[in-house]
């Protein structure tokens, strides 16, 4: 390819990546260390929105929940991502119909996803979970309030995520899978390796750039969480199952006055976590393509 072609090529992406993520990046850094109200140039404050973000005991709730739901879906989806993904790959013709059954809730808008899975457990709507759950129990343990309470809102909130993003992990790892060599996997068995031996030993380390590239999406992905919450944990404040970007929305823009400044300061210290967050998995991966 000529020089001037590749240009020609290129130059839309990075007009449009400067456009849509450098010039708003630069804006939040910089209003992080401003004062800033609408229709009016912001004045500097210095580190004082920093200080009140790390001082407020409210962001570190919100970072201990955001975490600790990444970690748990995360570890769930890659166990039975894998699990479902090794079911599946073992199907035949009836491959392309379950495909597309599972990856439903995937494509639904996360918002309209959320609303439909809460109806599940309202009563208002139907409320089948506690249909089900009354008819197993009997009503002897009452009837949780998922809306209302921590550990019950905090369960259907992880269940939600885990119900949208499993397909992906299941679809991700089911393309690894297609690239482990039938040779290796039979060369195993004549070794005398049973089937357990076979995933931990020959298909996990064959698809361990797969596996690492799932995380590394997981982890941007659930931590980012938001629009779920708006529909799952209306009372999410008062629960302590506010995530940070769900922080960052109620504080620069819906409750009393607004305050761009605080919030570019919580937003910058999130692309930080991100960015620590990430630091494992991008290492494994840039390894991986080094010894490739």
């Amino acid at each position: 390819m000529k020089r001037r072609e590749f240009w020609l090529l290129v130059t839309p992406s990075v007009i449009v990546m400067f456009g849509f993520m450098l010039v708003p990046l630069y804006r939040t850094v910089r209003w992080s260390f401003q004062d800033v109200e609408y229709g009016a140039p912001g004045t500097g404050v210095g580190f004082a929105n920093f200080a009140a973000a790390v001082s407020d005991p409210r962001l570190g709730k919100a970072v201990l929940f955001t975490l600790g739901l990444t970690v748990v879906v995360t570890a769930f989806c890659l166990v039975f991502g894998y699990v479902l993904a090794s079911l599946i790959n073992k199907l035949g013709r009836w491959r392309p119909f379950v495909l597309g059954i599972m990856l439903i809730s995937y494509v639904l808008p996360h918002v309209v996803g959320a609303v439909a899975f809460s109806w599940l457990f309202d009563s208002n709507f139907g409320g089948i979970v506690n249909y089900l759950a009354n008819a197993v129990t009997g009503g002897a343990f009452g009837q949780p309030l998922w809306f209302t309470e921590v550990w019950p809102n905090r369960l259907i909130v992880a269940a939600n995520v885990i119900w949208f993003m499993l397909p992906f992990a299941m679809l991700m790892i089911l393309a690894g899978l297609q690239g482990v060599s039938e040779e290796t996997l039979e060369a195993a068995e004549i070794d005398g390796a049973g089937p357990l031996q076979r995933h931990l030993y020959v298909i996990i380390p064959s698809i361990r750039g797969v596996l690492g590239f799932v995380l590394l999406i997981f982890t941007m992905d659930v931590v980012r969480i938001f629009d779920s919450l708006i529909a799952l944990s209306p009372q999410a404040v008062g629960l302590g199952n506010e995530s940070i970007m769900l922080y960052i929305y109620n504080i620069a823009f819906r409750e009393g006055a607004v305050n761009l400044g605080l919030g570019s300061a919580i937003s910058v210290l999130t692309i930080l976590l991100i960015l620590v967050l990430l630091y494992p998995s991008i290492r494994s991966i840039i390894k991986e393509a080094q010894a490739a």
